[in-house]
């Protein structure tokens, strides 16, 4: 077992990864919800992390928490008058992106955000989605050609 750090510095050192994470996968209203919730539940765990890969354990535990946020969002009735989520970024190009990015299958949306959004290498991506290295390259490539597909007419076409 490695020596772990104080939980201050892990909080620090990672907070930023897990929270570009979570806006790109749940939205930037509820990304500090899911942001408290990933620190509280890694706190209650932290005597039990091995220590090794720090960071795909608290992105695992983030993917986690943003699992529980959409389940619990599918369970409830969506009201027609609420407007949509902003996305990520006020650029209309990055808007477009990460919305499409939204409606990517799960597995995908996760490795895509975990890749992009957290810059997460190949093999962290897939420690954090209980995965492969390769699976994990795998559904980035799956949901980089989904995302040219919908945002390309042309690419669309073909």
């Amino acid at each position: 077992m490695t020596q772990l750090p104080p939980f201050q510095q892990l909080l620090e050192r990672h907070q930023g990864d897990v929270m570009g994470f979570l806006i790109a996968s749940v939205g930037p209203n509820d990304a500090e919800d899911c942001f408290q919730e990933t620190f509280i539940a890694a706190l209650r765990a932290y005597r039990s992390m091995d220590g090794r890969h720090p960071r795909a354990w608290v992105m695992t535990i983030a993917r986690r928490k943003a699992i529980d946020h959409h389940r619990a969002r599918a369970r409830q009735p969506e009201s027609r008058a609420e407007l949509p989520e902003v996305p990520v970024s006020d650029e209309p190009a990055d808007r477009e992106v990460w919305a499409a990015v939204a409606e990517l299958p799960e597995g995908q949306r996760f490795a895509v955000a975990l890749r992009y959004a957290a810059d997460l290498p190949y093999r962290e991506i897939g420690e954090a989605l209980d995965c492969s290295e390769q699976a994990a390259r795998r559904r980035v490539a799956d949901g980089l050609s989904t995302l040219r597909r919908n945002l390309d007419p042309q690419e669309a076409a073909r």
